[in-house]
């Protein structure tokens, strides 16, 4: 199944500058994992906000959850996830 996930990164503006920097190479560490795996097709950033719109695949929501809950941002995170249908005018 493909998914379209929008997150928001809702991180404290008060956090220190060093547990930031952590987060951030944690997760660049994550996707990359996460791309590897086959999980994440594809990364957009939303400009003029601290957001992405990501395309996922997974066996099923339970694993696409499972994936997302892996991030180290997603305690911070505010998202939205749209499961894809293939159109009928895509097959052919």
């Amino acid at each position: 199944m493909e998914f379209l996930v929008r997150a928001e990164n809702l991180l404290p503006h008060d956090t220190p500058d060093d547990v930031r920097d952590r987060l951030k190479k944690a997760e660049r560490a994550r996707a990359r994992e996460l791309r590897e795996e086959g999980v994440l097709l594809r990364l957009w950033r939303v400009p003029g906000r601290n957001a992405t719109i990501g395309l996922y695949a997974a066996d099923d929501p339970a694993a696409l959850h499972d994936a997302l809950t892996s991030l180290p941002m997603w305690t911070w995170m505010d998202v939205s996830v749209e499961a894809l249908a293939t159109h009928p005018q895509e097959k052919s």
